[in-house]
């Protein structure tokens, strides 16, 4: 995939997650960074199970992110403490 294809990817699965785990976005930067940090974690987790990771730009790649990322989200506020969303 691109960089362009990363960033576009990485930026909505990381909205998505934030959504889903804080309730708000995190922001653009934040979001996109989240994303992509969201596809590796997802992939990984997927190819150890035995599934396909991200393999393009498509709504399974979309789907493997999100997951990652509602996973890194969750382990950074387990680890760190949980920002609550008013």
């Amino acid at each position: 995939m691109s960089i362009l294809t990363w960033i576009i990817l990485g930026g909505v699965a990381g909205w998505i997650g934030s959504l889903l785990i804080n309730k708000t976005g995190e922001g653009l930067i934040r979001d996109i960074l989240l994303g992509i940090v969201g596809a590796v974690i997802g992939g990984w987790v997927f190819a150890t199970a035995g599934s396909t990771g991200v393999t393009g730009f498509n709504l399974w790649s979309l789907f493997v992110a999100v997951v990652g990322s509602v996973i890194f989200l969750g382990l950074y506020h387990v680890l760190f403490g949980a920002r609550r969303a008013v």
